[in-house]
């Protein structure tokens, strides 16, 4: 850990994920694309400093997985791992979409 405490690193996928949602509110209500953006990457960096205040994933710790934690920025989720003075966010989608379809998606490449 740095003396500034942990660093923040997106994925591509994560960042890919930001963009689409951005892009999709900014088709509809251009102020809320900018506060969505703003409000997600204020969340983000707050890892920074305490890096384990989100919670264990709930549909992977049912698998005994708990690598993966995540901040719920209504509607959205946030999914990281912390890696020793590293947070990766891992990706960014809308709370109201399950889980397992979003992974199932991603595996198949939809």
């Amino acid at each position: 850990m740095t003396s500034k405490g942990f660093e923040v690193w997106w994925t591509e996928t994560a960042q890919r994920d930001l963009e689409r949602i951005v892009d999709y509110l900014e088709e509809r209500a251009p102020g809320a694309a900018a506060r969505a953006f703003a409000e997600i990457r204020d969340h983000s960096q707050r890892l920074s400093r305490s890096p384990l205040r989100g919670r264990v994933v709930p549909e992977l710790a049912r698998f005994e997985i708990s690598s993966y934690r995540e901040l719920l920025i209504s509607p959205y989720r946030l999914l990281y791992r912390v890696e020793e003075a590293k947070v990766w966010v891992v990706a960014v989608f809308d709370g109201r979409r399950d889980l397992e379809s979003v992974l199932l998606a991603r595996l198949l490449g939809l």
